[in-house]
């Protein structure tokens, strides 16, 4: 099997890494709206977070018009970060984020279950270090008094009075978009927060299907949008055809995710057996092989796109380090390095796309 083939593909990886190349410069530009765009949104006096690390640590890249220079490494809420009863692991993991310069730390209502594991972790490791890391969490609630009870309960296990970044949860479907906006929807706990303060930036977030959060970005003017963008991308579902570059034209922050497929895009991952797979989740895309890429070439993908971030959960502090000193090393690949990446993955295409399969009629 081939990629589809389309036209405009080759122009518009050109375009794509065009476009890149602005986010990658931070170009005087996008410096210029920063301070009109940090002054639109600011909570109060508050500055915005500032990690002294960062500009030392990796590159950094304008988080679209919100005036934020995010480094291109950030760390995800998953992984060892949602597993209960973990704290003894997933806050040194965050601590040690700081440390190397990370300065945007995403996590989620919906993370480690009803006990929201992944908030409290953040909450313990932050509580000294709020002003290191732009943070942002997520409702999945399609309400606006669902959504208010999701935001203030974060609030608390965050241990924080503010987010900078408020985001509607895995947006999969037009059901969403429709529940989202309509009378006593979610998009009005969000605006209601923002303008009371308690949020700097509203988001949105999916990995399903591109057309849902198209729509959504027609809808309302977002801030950033989170969306799954991995070397697989190309061969299922595609949101580098017309997501990324609506998210572009719309100057929003773009962070990427499901960079390794989690691990099944990679050579060191280990299928587990089928019935193990099976009942990790109904309707879960069996692996049968290790991926085909390394981890830095999974990085370097995404990164080559015009992404301010990406976020990735780790388990580990090793592998936390790792994966800075693969951003701290980040070169852009070329047109045709892309091509081959991308055709190296389709073999394992749709394990590593494996949330793009599910049955969400």
């Amino acid at each position: 099997m081939k990629p589809p083939t389309r036209p405009d593909r080759r122009a518009f990886l050109k375009g794509s890494t065009a476009a890149a190349a602005a986010v990658f410069a931070g170009s005087a530009a996008g410096s210029a709206l920063s301070a009109a765009a940090a002054t639109s949104h600011a909570i109060g006096p508050r500055a915005l977070p500032n990690n002294p690390r960062t500009q030392d640590a990796m590159p950094t890249r304008n988080l679209g018009k919100t005036g934020y220079k995010v480094g291109i490494f950030s760390l995800g809420g998953q992984a060892a970060l949602e597993q209960p009863n973990n704290a003894e692991v997933a806050v040194p993991i965050i601590q040690r984020a700081l440390d190397l310069g990370v300065n945007y730390c995403d996590t989620s209502s919906i993370y480690g279950g009803p006990m929201r594991w992944s908030e409290r972790y953040y909450g313990e490791a932050l509580k000294n270090r709020r002003n290191e890391t732009f943070l942002a969490t997520k409702t999945k609630e399609r309400t606006r008094e669902g959504s208010l009870r999701m935001i203030d309960e974060s609030l608390k296990l965050l241990q924080t009075d503010h987010v900078d970044l408020w985001q509607l949860h895995d947006i999969g479907t037009m059901t969403d978009v429709d529940q989202i906006f309509a009378k006593g929807g979610a998009i009005e706990a969000l605006l209601e927060m923002q303008q009371q303060g308690v949020v700097r930036y509203l988001g949105i977030t999916g990995h399903y299907r591109p057309d849902a959060l198209m729509e959504a970005m027609h809808r309302h003017p977002f801030d950033t949008i989170l969306m799954a963008l991995n070397a697989a991308d190309p061969w299922h579902f595609s949101f580098e055809d017309k997501l990324l570059p609506l998210a572009v034209e719309n100057q929003m922050g773009i962070i990427g995710m499901k960079i390794p497929g989690r691990g099944r895009i990679l050579t060191s991952y280990n299928p587990p057996p089928v019935d193990v797979q099976k009942h990790m989740w109904e309707g879960m895309v069996i692996a049968t092989q290790p991926g085909t890429l390394s981890m830095k070439e999974a990085m370097g993908y995404t990164l080559t796109r015009p992404v301010s971030t990406i976020i990735i959960g780790c388990d580990t502090i090793p592998q936390l380090e790792e994966n800075v000193r693969i951003a701290a090393e980040f070169t852009p690949f070329t047109a045709q390095q892309m091509t081959d990446l991308a055709q190296r993955a389709q073999v394992v295409s749709k394990p590593s796309l494996f949330f793009r399969f599910y049955d969400r009629a």
